[in-house]
């Protein structure tokens, strides 16, 4: 029963982190830390990003099947952002591929997902307040996600954050909020099903318990309430409140680390 009770609770961090630019990595290494709980192990860790990819082709499965459906109808548009989505999907890619071990190691230190935490924190803080919101989706040129695809790849250190640094640098590139966090959600698609197959041995090897079903379904639908309630709460609030949160959980983090 405590299995399904951590599986639950790590289910809905998953679902609610991976979405709210707050980083889904450093929740789920901070939550077992501060707990004092077991590591759930690497298939657990892949039924959650499986279950926040249901959320994603739940919420975005007109757009994913338009642009599918372009490469055969002439549908100009919805070729050139399905075109705009795999060269930003590449860098991100590459990175994460490279610097696996180092995620899954060195870079989980609490000390520096504090530092990460709030870094990333100020530079969402600023950039979303300062910069101007003009700029569409579909005004965005290859060179625009080419550039959004590089800062998903610091995404590998957990902290960062795949959808804070996206939508960070779109917000740089002078995105509109709303379409910053539509791009970077469509971005995540590719990204979070090919770690899925990639890393799918460790699921099928470890095979299925209650655990491991509690815990997709609770990222699933979590997952897609925080996309469905960060996209409405958009269209009339900034960015701020994340930026804040994720300052205020670094030092949290940070004075935990120094007094054990």
């Amino acid at each position: 029963m405590i299995q399904e009770l951590h599986a639950l609770i790590l289910g809905m961090v998953q679902g609610l982190t991976e979405f709210l630019p707050v980083s889904s990595s450093a929740h789920l290494v901070i939550v077992p830390w501060f707990m004092r709980w077991d590591d759930p192990g690497l298939a657990f860790d892949v039924a959650l990003h499986l279950g926040t990819l249901l959320a994603l082709l739940i919420f975005y499965w007109r757009e994913w099947l338009a642009m599918l459906t372009s490469l055969v109808n002439g549908d100009r548009a919805n070729r050139r952002l399905l075109t705009l989505l795999i060269v930003a999907s590449v860098p991100g890619a590459i990175i994460g591929l490279m610097f696996e071990k180092q995620a899954e190691t060195v870079f989980r230190s609490p000390s520096l997902i504090a530092l990460t935490l709030a870094l990333m924190g100020v530079a969402l803080w600023f950039f979303d307040k300062e910069w101007p919101r003009e700029r569409k989706m579909n005004e965005i040129g290859l060179r625009d996600a080419l550039v959004i695809g590089l800062s998903q790849a610091f995404a590998v250190i957990p902290g960062v954050s795949r959808s804070g640094s996206t939508i960070t640098m779109a917000r740089i590139l002078r995105m509109d909020r709303q379409d910053a966090a539509n791009f970077s959600f469509l971005m995540a698609t590719p990204i979070i099903a090919g770690a899925g197959l990639i890393e799918s041995r460790h699921f099928f090897n470890a095979g299925l318990d209650s655990s491991v079903l509690v815990g997709f379904s609770a990222a699933a639908v979590f997952g897609l309430i925080a996309i469905a309630a960060l996209i409405r709460f958009l269209r009339t609030r900034s960015y701020g409140v994340f930026a804040w949160y994720r300052v205020v959980l670094g030092a949290l983090v940070f004075a935990v680390a120094v007094t054990r």
